[in-house]
């Protein structure tokens, strides 16, 4: 499953996926991991949760490389369950261009490893048009 967070920049969308990744940790049968742009706001997440900061991989510059990074962690841990990314339009080559391709791959790795993504996106539903939010569920 796909869960989108939405919303304007500003609206707290951060602190709701921090929340929502330590509230999962306590329940999943798996390992929770947080991608998130830089080191900021990381000890707030809890010590079980593996927090990925991309500032750390700044050789990952296209959506290409960003999905193959993620296949690459799902290939190395077999045990994810929940992958929170925060703030997906600062990641590589993410825009509100191509976010409709990058949300159907989600989905269908999601379907493939039996892991839920949630992500957040510093854009209303609106500016999400071209979203197919079939199988996705919105957070907000």
């Amino acid at each position: 499953m796909v869960n989108l967070l939405t919303g304007p920049k500003g609206s707290g969308k951060t602190q709701q996926m921090i929340e929502r990744a330590n509230e999962a940790v306590k329940t999943c049968e798996g390992n929770v991991f947080f991608i998130k742009k830089s080191h900021r706001d990381t000890y707030s997440l809890s010590f079980n949760i593996r927090a990925i900061c991309m500032d750390d991989y700044d050789v990952i510059t296209n959506t290409d490389e960003y999905l193959g990074f993620i296949y690459g962690m799902l290939s190395a841990d077999h045990d994810i369950k929940a992958i929170f990314i925060d703030g997906i339009l600062k990641h590589a080559d993410i825009t509100l261009e191509n976010i409709p391709s990058f949300i159907e791959t989600l989905k269908k790795i999601s379907k493939e490893n039996d892991v839920d993504f949630y992500v957040s996106i510093s854009a209303t539903n609106e500016q999400l048009g071209n979203v197919n939010f079939e199988d996705c569920t919105l957070l907000n």
